[in-house]
């Protein structure tokens, strides 16, 4: 009877549904009308959330400010690099329902990507910042990005497991012209083949220069990467720019970055820009699977009806300000990097999985 009891108590407390999305997150591809389900998230709010915090442990929110050099030689230009967490700047806004305008320190509100005009040591310093966690495989990765009207510096929103693997979308400050409204973006797969051809991609089928149909200095735009196992697609503001297959699809997790530089390279970011430029990012929203086992099981685990009508929730197209994570109960047993409502959630989770444990306890001794 004891045993009874207990079957029947796991069975009900494990058929519930903990909270929307707990199946994971779908897009669907407009080219075969096919649903891509991804069960992890990391969104962060760069308009409210400050990276830079000194208190903060490294990483503490999913994301590292970089500090690292690289000579002139590594990096293929007359001048070498140099990231400083220095150049990484939090500008946020107090009010949590405000998500544009200026910072509390001016000037765009965000994370501001700085390139210093002045050379030191023989290197640009620029800024990067990177998710510490490489566990991001086959996803939908997408950045509100400002990009710097300062001619001279190379921003990019990529995906990066090595120099073969890697995943990027790139602005070059010096190919806009505002006279004939051209406003080009850089798309690119770097793979073995671009290696072959001295990292020079346009060698390559990886590689498009899209004009956009909008000025990407003037105001902040959505830029999209869908990796997927066959095939990469590069979107501005929901609108498909291009799609890639073939060998140079990449074949492992990674990581996530955004930064902004300049080395000199006549044939790429030129510069240095005459005067500092900055490049600001409001947000970067991360919809994936994890490569990591414990993270398999965790959504095996929560995952116990896709087919109920809340289970897998629909990623909005270029929404700016909706984040799973900011609302009651739809990022369950997910890891948000801020406090929010989303973390009763993953308390609820933890605490319906403990009654399970003290039931099953109780019911032992009887």
């Amino acid at each position: 009877m004891t045993s009874l009891r207990l079957l029947a108590s796991l069975t009900i407390l494990s058929n519930l549904v903990l909270a929307d999305c707990e199946c994971g997150y779908s897009i669907i591809t407009a080219s075969d009308n096919k649903r891509h389900l991804f069960t992890d998230i990391l969104e962060s709010d760069f308009v409210h959330l400050d990276i830079t915090d000194g208190s903060q442990k490294y990483g503490e929110y999913g994301w590292a400010r970089q500090d690292f050099n690289m000579s002139s030689d590594v990096a293929r230009g007359p001048y070498g690099e140099s990231y400083t967490p220095q150049n990484v700047i939090s500008n946020n806004i107090a009010n949590e329902q405000v998500f544009d305008g200026s910072g509390t320190k001016g000037g765009d509100a965000g994370l501001n990507l700085v390139v210093k005009s002045d050379i030191e040591d023989g290197m640009v310093t620029g800024a990067d910042v990177s998710t510490t966690d490489t566990h991001y495989f086959h996803g939908t990765f997408r950045a509100g990005i400002k990009v710097t009207d300062i001619p001279g510096t190379c921003s990019a929103f990529f995906w990066y497991m090595n120099d073969t693997q890697e995943i990027d979308i790139e602005f070059l400050s010096s190919e806009f012209n505002r006279n004939n409204n051209t406003f080009p973006v850089n798309l690119v797969l770097q793979s073995q083949e671009s290696k072959d051809a001295g990292f020079d991609a346009s060698k390559t089928g990886d590689f498009k220069k899209i004009n956009l149909s909008f000025d990407p200095t003037a105001a902040f735009h959505e830029y999209r990467i869908d990796f997927l196992p066959d095939r990469v697609l590069f979107y501005a503001d929901a609108e498909l720019l291009t799609e890639m297959n073939g060998t140079g699809v990449p074949s492992t997790a990674g990581n996530l970055q955004v930064s902004h530089w300049s080395n000199g390279n006549g044939g790429w970011s030129q510069g240095p820009p005459k005067s500092d430029a900055t490049t600001t990012v409001s947000y970067v929203k991360a919809y994936f699977n994890s490569s990591l086992e414990s993270r398999q099981n965790d959504y095996q685990m929560r995952c116990k009806d896709p087919s109920a009508s809340t289970a897998v929730c629909a990623i909005p197209e270029n929404n700016a300000t909706f984040f799973f994570s900011n609302t009651d109960n739809m990022a369950p047993n997910q890891t948000t990097y801020h406090e929010n409502s989303s973390g009763r959630s993953r308390q609820w989770w933890s605490l319906l999985f403990a009654a399970v444990l003290a039931t099953s306890a109780w019911m032992v001794r009887i």
